[in-house]
């Protein structure tokens, strides 16, 4: 999608702090985090919501969770614990139309209930 600001950052035309990626998946950092640890995993392919997901996505986003739980290993965040989260839509807190999963941790995290 031309006016995506995610799609742009998957085909290199905004820079980010790449941390993974191979032929489906990007990860990188969020500009602006909400805990010492926080990294944007997106696919590559756009969708908009996780509402746009269906069964053909399922690999995909069982991937990027288990590309999460990979990272927050590296990153050090696994053991003292760690969110991650997918927004969906506007009141769901969802800001960029780009199926996106933050990854957090690093620091005691706020529960959300």
């Amino acid at each position: 999608m031309s006016d995506c600001i995610f799609c742009k950052i998957a085909a290199g035309e905004i820079p980010a702090t790449v941390v993974y990626q191979d032929d489906e998946i990007l990860v990188f950092e969020d500009i602006n985090p909400k805990a010492p640890v926080h990294l944007l995993l997106i696919p590559k392919q756009h969708m908009a919501t996780l509402n746009d997901a269906g069964v053909r996505q399922a690999q995909l986003l069982g991937r990027l969770t288990l590309k999460a739980a990979e990272l927050a290993e590296e990153k050090g965040v696994a053991q003292g614990g760690y969110r991650v989260q997918i927004n969906c839509n506007p009141d769901g807190g969802q800001v960029v139309f780009h199926l996106h999963m933050h990854l957090m941790g690093g620091r005691k995290l706020e529960c959300l209930t």
